[in-house]
Parts: C-alpha cells; structure tokens; sequence
C-alpha cells in the first residue's frame, strides 16, 4: 500500500495555470531539448520546503520510439529525473541557492504503476535535509490520475 500523500491536493486547483512554467525553469535548470523533464511549479510552501510540479508526457518524447514498442512507458530513470529536476529548481529559485546542483543519491525508489503519453505526472516534492551551498535531500512521489506511480528520496549537491 503506497504511503500518504506529502501534502493535500484538494486544497490545490491542478487545472490553474503554473505559477512558474517551462521557459522560467528553462532559465534556472541547465537541462534543455529532450533532457527538460519538468513542464511546471504549480504551487509551493517555501517554509515547509514543499513543492508541486508536473511533467506533461507527450508523444513526442524522445523515449517513445524505443521503449517498449507499441506500448511506450516512460522509463523509471526518468522519473526519477524529473524528481531531481524539481529539487534542484527548488533549491535554486525558491531557496535561493543559484548553483549548479549534481545528482548525490537515489534512495528507496519504488514504482508501483506506469507513465504513458497523454499522462501528467505530478511530482509532490519535500526537502528533508538542506544544507546550505552542500548538500540537499528530498522525497518525491510521483501521482498519475491520483494515483502514486512512484516514490523516492533523491540527494543533490552543489557542484
């Protein structure tokens, strides 16, 4: 049985547009083209250090053609991207860290259903550890139609 959510959604209009869209993580994340996993932030609590973002799973991803032929999944590493992109934004704009944050860790990931085209992942994001201009910890779930498709802890680090 997946734990409970970080956070309550219905207290969250996901329909509204993004607080912060693709174009303003563009100029924070360095990820481009068909490596920019992370679409939007469509809310935030910077003193829970809680997060909301999405990635929206379109056709056209570059993984499509070749994973799983007529029945593409998105594979798990890049969920789990998404997850750190969500962190290192976090980190940088809404914490205001401004450096360029590395991959440290992948801790417990557990995916529990699939990601396909036409979906939208929503990344529920916690910073559990932050230490400043170091190193950062952070669980992420991952929810598609309500439901957790994934879950794990990442760790960043100032690079």
């Amino acid at each position: 049985m997946p734990p409970a959510l970080l956070f309550d959604l219905t207290k969250i209009d996901l329909t509204a547009k993004p607080i912060l869209d693709k174009e303003v993580i563009g100029r924070v994340n360095p990820q481009s083209f068909e490596m920019q996993q992370l679409d939007g932030i469509l809310w935030y609590d910077k003193e829970k250090m809680l997060v909301l973002g999405y990635k929206d799973v379109t056709e056209n991803e570059f993984w499509v053609r070749g994973h799983i032929p007529g029945r593409p999944l998105m594979p798990g590493v890049i969920m789990i991207e998404s997850a750190a992109q969500l962190l290192s934004f976090f980190v940088n704009e809404i914490l205001g860290e401004h450096a360029f944050i590395g991959f440290a860790s992948i801790d417990s990931a557990k995916f529990r259903a699939t990601v396909q085209p036409g979906q939208r992942l929503l990344l529920l994001g916690k910073i559990t550890k932050f230490r400043p201009r170091r190193k950062y910890d952070a669980y992420i779930q991952g929810l598609v139609d309500n439901k957790m498709v994934f879950e794990t802890n990442v760790s960043g680090m100032a690079v």
